[in-house]
């Protein structure tokens, strides 16, 4: 397709954004003068891009690669705060995709090369930069090793997001099975880059990726309203010994909780534990990813209820925890009657299980208790091995 579209197809795509692409695909024989096969392309992608890019997704003079590009692009949040973590004159994204992350650095370095293997998708990105207005990005068409190997340049950061797909479309996240292999390429990397910022899949394991990495310099686990995203590592000639991890939550209000840990101080911390208290506590998961079971504890003063649970309380409220933070209205043991009593006619609770024999389908089976309300049950073992329910209010 040539860009930009004309201003009939624009008007197809801003006059169907918000219907069903495969009802669209079916009425194509109604617009005979307009390429509807490629146009529902445009409008599944800017559908998923709506929440992650919702300015990209609003601005009609973008073109949009196939759906799968956008879903595996960074969103504006995640792409803003890998921005904020670099400096310097020259960047290069070597796994540049959609371009997001590689515009977003722009705005924070003067000279950025995009490269991407796939060359319809860097027409793609060159047409959408000249519609943006960034003018300091170059783009090249290659993979990633033969760009390093061929360039004379050298780059105070290079940035790089491995494809975590393989060839039968199946989703990997160990760093070998990744292309570009990281753990190959690693010394030619650090010979053309002052510092690396390697993106990794969430669920790979950070104690495994240190082991292998070797040059770590530190760590950021990065969550978006309290869901995982992605692990970024700095590497660089001097690693160091125990990386700082620094855990973020974005939150959709634009505050971002932060907490920082290492190995060494998790595990020297030493869990305080007590029974319910006035105030319930649950850690971000970018807390937990990195390993902060103990040391958030005893950084806020608070106490566990069971060494399994991952829950806290205390007397005193601190408004400033990382994560989830309720007023208990009562410590309840897991009866039907009892917990329904707190409820109102449509008996409606958020539900959560932590450390408890059933899940919360099994609960809601046994209690009758439907997802809603305003009221929050946390369903967990206490210091006697008793199975109690802390009926909650959310404070934040």
């Amino acid at each position: 397709m040539n860009y930009p579209l004309p201003a009939a197809a624009r008007q197809y795509v801003a006059d169907h954004l918000h219907d069903d692409p495969a009802q669209l695909a079916l009425q194509a024989r109604r617009y005979p003068g307009l390429p509807v096969p490629e146009l529902v392309r445009q409008i599944q992608a800017r559908q998923k891009a709506r929440t992650k890019l919702p300015a990209w997704a609003d601005n009609p003079d973008l073109i949009f690669p196939p759906a799968l590009s956008v879903e595996q692009a960074s969103s504006a949040r995640t792409a803003a705060f890998k921005a904020s973590l670099v400096q310097g004159q020259r960047l290069v994204d070597l796994t540049g995709g959609f371009g997001v992350d590689a515009t977003h650095f722009a705005a924070q370095i003067p000279e950025v090369h995009y490269v991407e293997r796939d060359p319809a998708l860097v027409a793609v990105v060159e047409y959408n930069l000249a519609q943006l207005g960034v003018t300091n990005i170059s783009c090249h068409a290659g993979d990633a090793l033969s760009f390093l190997k061929s360039t004379p340049d050298t780059f105070d950061w290079i940035y790089l997001d491995p494809a975590r797909r393989n060839p039968a479309d199946k989703k990997i996240y160990r760093l070998q099975d990744c292309e570009p292999d990281v753990l190959r390429i690693l010394p030619l990397l650090l010979h053309k880059g002052r510092q690396v910022l390697l993106k990794t899949s969430p669920m790979l394991d950070i104690e495994q990726a240190l082991l292998e990495l070797k040059q770590v310099r530190r760590l950021w686990v990065v969550a978006v309203d309290n869901e995982c995203k992605e692990v970024l590592y700095e590497l660089g000639p001097e690693p160091a010994v125990d990386p700082e991890r620094y855990t973020v939550n974005l939150l959709r209000t634009g505050q971002q909780q932060e907490f920082r840990l290492n190995k060494a101080r998790e595990t020297r911390a030493v869990a305080r534990y007590a029974e319910a208290q006035g105030y319930l506590y649950e850690p971000n998961v970018a807390v937990l990813k990195a390993g902060g079971f103990k040391s958030v504890g005893t950084a806020f003063e608070l106490l566990k209820l069971h060494q399994h649970s991952h829950l806290y309380t205390s007397d005193t409220l601190r408004a400033d925890f990382p994560g989830r933070i309720f007023r208990i209205v009562a410590t309840e043991r897991y009866d039907r009657d009892a917990l329904r009593a707190h409820l109102g006619p449509e008996l409606r609770a958020h539900v959560t299980t932590r450390n408890f024999p059933d899940s919360v389908a099994d609960f809601r089976h046994r209690t009758g208790i439907r997802e809603g309300g305003h009221l929050y049950m946390f369903a967990t073992t206490d210091l006697q091995g008793k199975l109690v329910v802390l009926v909650c209010e959310k404070i934040s």
